[in-house]
């Protein structure tokens, strides 16, 4: 994904049509949404809202790519919330 990086929020997030992204990003969605207060947080609010475990696994994989792109673009590295 050499575009990574210089692209706006929804283009970013249209990456992840591409098989090969989406079987990459699968793994880390899973541990992300296990051990990522953040991403748990989005993940049990989408089963609260009654969504499939599929689509809000895939809306976590969304966001991965939207921060990796965020943190590319502003050359940046990523830096967990103060609680």
């Amino acid at each position: 994904m050499p575009e990574l990086g210089t692209m706006e929020e929804g283009q970013a997030a249209s990456l992840g049509g591409r098989a090969p992204l989406r079987q990459a990003l699968y793994m880390p969605a899973m541990a992300a949404m296990r051990f990522n207060p953040d991403l748990k947080r989005v993940y049990d609010r989408l089963n609260a809202k009654g969504k499939h475990a599929k689509i809000a696994i895939t809306a976590i994989m969304r966001k991965l790519v939207i921060l990796a792109n965020a943190l590319l673009r502003d050359n940046r590295l990523w830096t967990p919330k103060a609680a």
